[in-house]
């Protein structure tokens, strides 16, 4: 309980660990208020109660979005460190990932837009500056689930090769099996979390709108909770 607790403190001393503490908790609060007000129709103390776990989300949300107004700097040094790839060995991966840091890099702006029109700071629509900022999220993860896949497949070629070799022993090999695994919970966070932003785009493009508060909420969870794991596991590891 304890070491719980002090990894739990340890995941708010930093901002990507707040974030995603503040996400958890923004899509837990969607899952179970779109829940209790799905079912309780005739209990209106939990209907009540679905509904501030609604607007807490809403506020949650609202406040991560303003978080990310400090994130375009830290975006751009990495783009700019990353620049084309060179130190990937594989092609398809390198260009898949600067493709990914394009659309995040463009990302930012739009939402800063929407968010400042929604604030009536400036005097645009943000309709069209949310749904360019959904789709470049859209575009970032289904990049992000091809790299993944990518990525995965040259882990199980060099696997295959080890074992016909004979190369490698079985902590070489474990450790394969364990970036496997990784990838393979990054590529169901990342298919949860296009499926909320299909969600979001509008009505008519594919399951834009169909989804009720409480599938929102649990597919933005699952993703959430295994990006918390994963960074407890690679602090862990450091």
């Amino acid at each position: 309980m304890q070491q719980s607790v002090e990894s739990l403190v340890r995941l708010l001393e930093t901002y990507r660990g707040r974030d995603k503490v503040i996400r958890t908790f923004c899509y837990g609060s969607q899952l179970v208020g779109g829940a209790l007000t799905r079912k309780a129709a005739a209990d209106a103390s939990s209907q009540r109660l679905g509904k501030s776990l609604l607007l807490f989300s809403a506020q949650l949300s609202h406040c991560r979005t303003v978080l990310r107004l400090f994130d375009d700097l830290s975006m751009l040094a990495y783009s700019h460190s990353y620049g084309l790839g060179a130190s990937e060995e594989d092609a398809g991966v390198r260009w898949i990932s600067v493709l990914t840091n394009v659309a995040d890099q463009l990302y930012y702006p739009c939402e800063h837009i929407a968010w400042a029109a929604d604030a009536e700071l400036i005097k645009v629509r943000s309709d069209k500056w949310w749904l360019f900022s959904t789709v470049l999220w859209g575009t970032s993860l289904l990049l992000g689930i091809l790299r993944l896949f990518r990525v995965l497949l040259l882990l199980r070629k060099k696997l295959k090769k080890k074992h016909q070799r004979g190369e490698g022993g079985s902590s070489r090999r474990s450790d394969l099996h364990r970036q496997m695994q990784a990838e393979m919970l990054s590529i169901l966070s990342s298919m949860a979390d296009l499926s909320n932003a299909v969600h979001w785009m509008p009505p008519g493009f594919l399951w834009a709108g169909w989804f009720p508060s409480w599938l929102v909420g649990l597919l933005g969870s699952t993703s959430s909770l295994i990006g918390l794991i994963q960074m407890n596991t690679s602090s862990s590891s450091e």
